[in-house]
């Protein structure tokens, strides 16, 4: 079967892109070319492009995998989403990504794109855990080794903070306006997150620079949401079926998807609004109800699904005791919130429901259930927080924490940045207080929950219980 490239010729069924591909021009840099990027951000820009043509296409960087920027070049840099409900298929055929590549094999190519003034937003989808944070300080972790050796020798950046600066500072250098940093991670405050870390890598480095990126720069928060499994052979023997092509990043997801960014954006951006992206003043409501009633359900999920032997969410939301618990976690997680303009908390939830359920989206568990240390506080330990500070007693959350806690005990190898320390704290766990080994870890649990007792007994209780689940969905 042929490669998918712009001479394949698609079925009819299939959308594709209705602007002239070969007049368009870079304007987007994006780092962390995955599932993610292609399927949220980069559709949108497709959908903008077509809606009022302009000079953003995306070049798609890899900061490590070279396999998907090899792949990106062979498809004439065209991939397929195929949005996946129980009413069908539909297939999309992305041309918004014009280029690509790998800056652990070229990152001077990467530096020169950082320099040219020709991009002007520079996206990111790196994951929690790449940007060297300290999460007992909110800046950088100068332990991280990536952090230490782009401060060591920022001219010759490895890590995702170190590039954005050394590319501010070309621009600097050459009298050129900075680009917008759009952080689309699932961090609180992304924006201000990302500023803070790059205001402190820039200061270590040269004060004027930093001065110059604090009054010239720009980092929008933004709140994502699309469920996006990682592919498969399935997958992509669909797409294949589909296309009448092979497409090596072909990628199921769901119809749904969400974009709210703060409008602030150094010089311009593509008509994302027309694809149907919210631009607000604040984006905090949004980022937290996502990160709170989605997120922390996904987490608490995968926690679950791990723990009694149930691959996907779907298998999850098939059992009626599990949905009452994912139910019951997020209205606690509701009455952590403030209002959020334009959006009914109530029917969110029962959306959320659905969406979880969708027969058709072969989520794994698994793949949700890596990197908790990282995911957790802000998912979890900051509701807990708030419901606790509210004079409620957090139990929904202690339950989740329990989850985690108890796949980590159960669990022989886990995917985490803090994995040692972490199977570690799970083999001095004892009877009397299980949960205590955890807690002892520096960086993870707020203050607050540390010293409250009464939330820690709670974690304990729900922690046997927990284990007497995995024990009992043992084979």
């Amino acid at each position: 079967m042929e490669r998918l490239s712009v001479s394949t010729r698609l079925p009819a069924t299939v959308i594709t892109p209705t602007y002239d591909r070969s007049m368009l021009k870079p304007g987007i840099l994006h780092l962390g070319f995955g599932a993610f990027h292609r399927a949220h951000q980069a559709v949108y820009t497709d959908l903008a492009l077509a809606h009022e043509f302009g000079d953003w296409g995306i070049i798609g960087a890899s900061l490590r995998s070279v396999a998907p920027i090899s792949d990106l070049k062979a498809q004439d840099h065209l991939f397929s989403v195929i949005a996946r409900s129980a009413a069908g298929d539909d297939v999309r055929v992305v041309g918004s990504v014009i280029g690509g590549l790998t800056a652990a094999q070229d990152g001077a190519a990467l530096l020169d794109l950082l320099a040219d003034p020709a991009i002007r937003i520079v996206s990111l989808t790196v994951t929690e855990k790449a940007y060297g944070l300290d999460p007992a300080t909110g800046g950088l972790d100068r332990q991280h080794p990536t952090v230490m050796a782009d401060i060591s020798n920022p001219t010759s950046p490895t890590g995702v903070i170190g590039f954005i600066v050394e590319g501010l500072a070309l621009r600097h250098a050459a009298g050129t306006l900075p680009f917008t940093v759009l952080c689309c991670d699932n961090l609180p405050t992304n924006g201000r997150v990302v500023r803070r870390l790059v205001m402190e890598m820039a200061e270590v480095r040269d004060p004027a620079l930093a001065a110059w990126i604090a009054e010239h720069g720009a980092f929008p928060s933004t709140m994502v949401d699309r469920i996006v499994p990682a592919a498969t052979e399935e997958s992509h023997r669909r797409a294949a079926a589909l296309l009448g092509a092979e497409d090596k990043l072909a990628l199921d997801t769901e119809p749904f998807m969400q974009w709210v960014i703060e409008d602030r954006f150094v010089s311009g951006r593509p008509s994302w609004e027309a694809a149907g992206v919210l631009f607000v003043g604040d984006v905090e409501p949004y980022e937290k109800m996502k990160l709170r009633l989605l997120n922390g359900a996904h987490s608490m999920i995968a926690y679950l699904g791990q723990l009694t032997g149930l691959d996907y969410v779907r298998d999850v939301m098939a059992v009626p005791d599990h949905v009452v618990r994912v139910r019951r976690h997020m209205q606690a997680a509701a009455q952590t919130l403030d209002p959020v303009p334009g959006i009914d908390l109530a029917a969110y939830q029962e959306q959320l429901i659905e969406r979880f359920a969708n027969p058709t989206i072969a989520h794994r568990t698994g793949q949700i259930a890596i990197d908790g240390s990282q995911k957790l506080p802000q998912r979890i330990f900051s509701a807990a927080v708030d419901d606790l500070a509210a004079g409620r007693n957090g139990a929904a959350f202690a339950d989740a924490t329990a989850l985690w806690i108890s796949y980590l005990s159960h669990t022989a190898d886990i995917d985490d940045p803090r994995a040692g320390e972490l199977k570690q704290a799970a083999t001095r766990m004892t009877a009397g207080d299980s949960s205590a080994p955890f807690f002892d870890l520096p960086g993870i649990f707020p203050a607050e929950l540390v010293g409250n007792p009464a939330w820690r007994d709670r974690i304990n209780r729900s922690l046997s219980l927990f284990d007497a689940m995995q024990q009992a969905s043992a084979p």
